[in-house]
């Protein structure tokens, strides 16, 4: 019977084989220094670029019901936290193979499920300890000290609006050795080895052949510039970080709203000095080695620093950011440009002609501006008899009455620029150029809010409900500059930028020469923006560089190696079946085992795509050898948090930054890490318990009259 049980069981369970099929084509994309992919379509032999889980499993062609599975459950992670779907991704896959080998070991099902899922629970509140709240990591950001060798390099001063070249940060990136976010810990009740942290804080650019720009406050005599050195020196000894690009010593800098440059962000002091900077050190924690990125989000925090310190309030607004992607264009020419920048076809970009230094009318329209457009909800009359649904626009008396209704309305309103949510049509946007009327198609929410607060104009939904309250005024429309001040013509598109005064709006401008790496620059700068984003919502941070998986490994272990309890009254309780807790309790140790190995590969396939092991046989050495120190020294938490803030942890003896004992600290967000592992999990045990409730074979007789007959559903 046992051998007729394994067969049953080699032969069933082909959900959880796909699974690890499927995840293992996402190893590579573990950790911060991930390796590109290209997918090919063998119908039409053409090949996409990806570098995330979300792209990989888009691209593929998911066929099996185990494959939808999957590609929902990261869909479902991308759209609430946008990061930790790589983790997620791996997991599954570690799982599934752990799962498998559990049947074959005569585990039974339930008692699989029940000791996975309490043990993923026992460790999600083990790992509390290792959360830090916002408020310290901010705290010793920013009271943190730069030390001067930790990268020697010359340096030159870079363009006001200019990012440097990411390749020169290719080596920077490989020592970080974190696969998932983290952040610092407070350094202050420590001694001089959580000190060593601190050292870690130089600007990325000081080392790596450019260095930010620096601008004395106008009017703050107490604190002066070290040229070259990329750190601000404060009358009070603490030394300040600044990362913004837009730093100028030629000049005293300076924030218009009105004017839309960006030409500096502090001219003045924060109330709280780690509240103005510590975000901004803070995006560097979560960048993961994401450098051009983390520059962007950085001069992002900056501005809306600035803005907010008016108000006292020092909130990050995702809401208020938006992204332009310009191919043609260096990655240089990456930036952050204070209003709306978009694309434009070159007859709508004539029409700027006329509206240069020009206070425009703007009209917002929350729908498509067509004529068949309705609202979500709208019913349409029973007692009409529909004829013709979609009439050509070029033909026909009732498409032209359309056209030329909807162009005399919006010029006896004198409207300049119409802003819509959906879809426009052709016909009438060259109606439209020809009257010098600019619509813009496919503008989110967010950016209509915010020109509505500001130019005073009310969202309509069809043109017929537009009145002269409904119309605003004060906006401005330009032609997109470079860093180097030139307006850019891209051929098919054209950008333009879209400002009012005082619109809270940054886009960040997105550019890079190779058409299949934009959507990945995007991808990734999005990521490091919620990830932002979500660290402020927890108010906590996990530590990083695998001290949380590192824990999770050690608590699994030691519960594992806890003794039998057959006798258990809980587990009876739970299962109701006396035979299933026994198994459950007799079980608990190879299950966990099972569980404990996902986080073991995680962290060593993480190590070998950092360089920090040779191989995944070394780097399962070097957590083994973690896992033991950890289980001498009494406290597996107080070793991880030592090794943390010494920064030895998890570094193999290999890797081009073997010799720097100071390593940059990274941070992890709590929601969406603890997430992605329950999804994992949750997403393994639906489809093995799915398996299990149809068994087909010459075997089924067997199996009705065993022992393990209560375990399954016979159909």
């Amino acid at each position: 019977l046992p051998m007729a049980f394994r067969d049953v069981n080699a032969r069933r369970h082909i959900g959880l084989q796909q699974l690890s099929s499927l995840a293992s084509a996402g190893r590579t994309l573990l950790g911060p220094m991930k390796s590109c992919k290209f997918i090919v379509d063998e119908s039409t032999n053409q090949s996409t670029l990806i570098c995330s889980a979300v792209r990989l499993i888009e691209s593929l062609d998911l066929t099996s019901a185990a494959g939808q599975l999957l590609n929902e459950t990261i869909q479902a992670q991308n759209k609430e936290f946008k990061t930790g779907m790589s983790t997620l991704l791996f997991l599954t896959g570690a799982w599934s193979s752990a799962v498998l080998e559990c049947l074959q070991q005569n585990v039974p099902v339930s008692a699989i499920v029940s000791v996975m899922s309490e043990g993923l629970n026992s460790c999600c509140d083990r790992v509390q300890c290792l959360q830090v709240s916002i408020h310290d990591v901010n705290k010793e950001l920013c009271s943190s000290s730069v030390g001067p060798n930790a990268f020697t390099s010359k340096t030159c001063q870079i363009g006001r609006d200019s990012l440097p070249n990411p390749q020169s940060f290719l080596y920077f990136q490989k020592d970080i050795s974190v696969p998932e976010e983290v952040i610092p810990i407070n350094s202050c009740s420590h001694q001089e080895d959580d000190c060593n942290f601190n050292k870690c804080l130089v600007s990325p650019l000081a080392g790596f052949g450019s260095v930010t720009s620096l601008a004395q406050p106008a009017g703050d005599k107490s604190t002066s510039v070290i040229s070259g050195s990329g750190v601000v020196m404060s009358s009070c000894n603490k030394q300040k970080l600044t990362y913004s690009r837009y730093f100028s010593t030629l000049g005293e800098s300076h924030f218009s709203s009105q004017q839309g440059s960006f030409q500096g962000y502090l001219s003045g002091q924060s109330a709280d000095p780690c509240e103005c900077y510590g975000l901004g050190h803070l995006a560097m924690t979560l960048s993961h080695g994401n450098q051009t990125s983390m520059k962007l989000l950085q001069s992002i925090v900056a501005y809306q620093q600035e803005r907010a310190e008016c108000s006292g309030s020092s909130q990050f607004k995702i809401a208020e950011i938006v992204t332009c992607c310009l191919l043609g264009l260096p990655e240089s020419y990456s930036g952050i440009s204070p209003g709306f920048v978009t694309l434009v076809s070159p007859e709508q970009a004539t029409v700027l002609q006329y509206f240069e230094d020009k206070a425009l009318r703007i009209l917002l329209m929350d729908g498509d501006l067509t004529e068949r457009y309705r609202h979500l909800g709208f019913n349409r009359p029973c007692n009409v008899r529909t004829i013709l649904e979609h009439p050509s626009l070029q033909e026909g008396r009732a498409g032209d009455l359309w056209l030329s209704s909807t162009l005399d309305i919006l010029t006896s309103f004198e409207v300049n620029l119409v802003l819509v949510k959906g879809n426009v049509c052709e016909n009438l946007m060259e109606r439209c150029i020809a009257n010098s009327i600019l619509v813009i198609g496919s503008v989110t929410g967010d950016v209509l809010s915010a020109f509505g607060e500001v130019t005073s104009s009310q969202p309509v939904t069809y043109l017929t409900q537009l009145n002269a309250a409904c119309v605003g005024s004060g906006a401005q429309v330009e032609l997109w500059k470079a860093c180097d001040g030139r307006a850019m013509d891209l051929g098919e598109l054209v950008p333009v930028r879209i400002k009012a005064q005082g619109i809270p709006l940054l886009t960040a401008v997105l550019t890079t020469t190779v058409a299949s790496k934009m959507q990945l620059i995007e991808d990734q700068f999005w990521t490091l923006v919620h990830r932002l984003h979500h660290a402020l919502n927890d108010k906590k941070v996990f530590l990083g560089g695998g001290a949380v998986e590192l824990l999770c490994l050690s608590h699994i272990q030691m519960l594992a190696e806890q003794p039998l309890q057959p006798g258990n009254k809980d587990a009876v309780k739970e299962f109701h079946n006396p035979w299933l807790a026994a198994s459950a309790t007799e079980y608990k140790s190879v299950v966990l085992q099972a569980l404990a190995s996902g986080w073991k590969q995680y962290l060593s396939v993480v190590m070998c795509n950092t360089a920090k092991a040779a191989s995944e046989l070394e780097a399962c050495t070097s957590v083994d050898h973690h896992l033991k120190k950890a289980a001498d020294c009494g406290s597996p938490s107080a070793y991880i948090l030592k090794e943390f803030r010494r920064g030895d942890l998890l570094r193999g003896g290999s890797g081009p930054f073997a010799d720097h004992r100071e390593g940059l600290k990274v941070y992890d967000n709590v929601t969406a890490k603890t997430e992605a592992w329950r999804r994992a999990l949750d997403l393994v045990l639906l489809v093995l318990q799915t398996d299990a409730e149809i068994i087909t074979g010459p075997k089924r007789n067997q199996l009705l009259n065993s022992h393990v007959s209560s375990e399954f559903m016979f159909l």
